[in-house]
């Protein structure tokens, strides 16, 4: 008999706000601009990125698959250290990826890169600290989700 393997179900509302009063009758003559719904939570203001006509102020699908990945990441990586009596007192990141776009317009991302700055309590926690960066890529739902790299250049400090 198989194991049980919860599923987890997300569902997100997309609103198009946009509409400039011609709905896309042409590709310049409307707004990118569009609103994320979750239930309970704050709505995101969301738009194309502004190399696609779209409002540099808002939210959008690239800017959050990286922020997704860095989020998963982190999230492992603090239930990681407490589980093996890291003590973490700061993590901060700052990701970056790469996407490229093809001659017809479709594209795709080539890679991401995190880069999480750690500190740790204790000098003696560093060594492991840094080993628990394999294991949380290695566990990242987001991670294990994508077709493209995701690398790791972490930086432990011990708090003073």
């Amino acid at each position: 008999m198989a194991a049980h393997s919860p599923e987890h179900h997300y569902s997100v509302e997309i609103e198009w706000t946009g509409n400039t009063g011609e709905g896309t009758v042409n590709y310049r003559g409307y707004s990118r601009d569009h609103d994320v719904r979750i239930p309970g939570k704050p709505v995101l203001l969301g738009s194309a990125d502004p190399g696609f006509r779209g409002d540099a102020a808002r939210w959008n699908p690239e800017d959050l698959l990286v922020a997704s990945l860095s989020q998963c990441h982190m999230l492992w990586f603090l239930a990681l250290a407490a589980q093996s009596g890291v003590v973490v007192t700061d993590y901060r990141d700052n990701a970056s990826g790469v996407m490229v776009t093809e001659r017809d317009g479709a594209g795709q991302f080539t890679e991401v890169v995190l880069r999480p700055q750690v500190t740790v309590a204790d000098p003696a926690m560093a060594a492991k600290a840094e080993s628990l960066h394999v294991t949380a890529h290695a566990k990242c739902f987001i991670a294990r989700s994508v077709n493209f790299p995701v690398r790791h250049e972490p930086t432990t400090v011990a708090a003073s």
